[in-house]
């Protein structure tokens, strides 16, 4: 991927252009706000804006008492603001990866997180499923794909949670053996593929 563009494309902020494809969402350090918008859509996820690999995510309960020591410590630990989302219920069927070459989408797989667990991330326990596309699906990837393509971006990996897309992934989009071993495309050789084409 282009290396300015990832530089200036962080995931979880490069989503919040695409804001009609995201759950509600709020970017900021200010504890009245994030209260306000936890009394107006219930039960939120909090996590730090340049967070990756589920670092930091928490759930929080609408009646959940923790929330003010919760943003003390966010506040503590960093200079950026945070996110703020709606709770999609959903991620308990799970979080789905979808990997897209040059804009367009090649594969995908469901990530269910532990019971115990609020964040499907794989690599903290998260099971893998094998996953088809969504017309819902479709239509996003085909919302961003052509700024994808007109940042030069190759290998993008999209999360999406009941139809939201929740981050854009142009870093270490991962998810690609998996969706190889339950029978879907070879991600790898697509991605080298492109790159000569481009190269040619």
């Amino acid at each position: 991927n282009d290396p300015a563009w990832v530089r200036n494309s962080p995931e979880k902020i490069f989503v919040t252009e695409f804001a009609e494809l995201m759950p509600e969402t709020l970017i900021t350090k200010d504890p009245q706000e994030v209260a306000a918008f936890r009394r107006e859509y219930g039960d939120i996820i909090i996590k730090p804006l340049y967070g990756n690999g589920g670092a930091g995510i928490f759930h929080l309960h609408e009646a959940d008492r923790n929330l003010a020591s919760l943003l003390e410590m966010f506040g503590q630990m960093f200079r950026e603001p945070f996110i703020v989302q709606r709770y999609l219920k959903d991620v308990r069927k799970g979080d789905k990866r979808i990997i897209l070459i040059d804009g367009e989408p090649v594969g995908a797989v469901n990530r269910v997180p532990a019971e115990t667990e609020a964040r499907s991330n794989m690599h903290i326990g998260g099971r893998a499923e094998k996953a088809d596309l969504t017309p819902r699906e479709y239509e996003i990837c085909a919302a961003i794909g052509p700024e994808l393509r007109r940042r030069g971006f190759i290998l993008v990996g999209i999360d999406v949670i009941g139809g939201y897309m929740t981050e854009i992934n142009v870093t270490s989009p991962t998810g690609i053996r998996e969706i190889q071993r339950f029978g879907g495309a070879d991600i790898a050789a697509l991605f080298w593929d492109a790159v000569e084409a481009r190269r040619a």
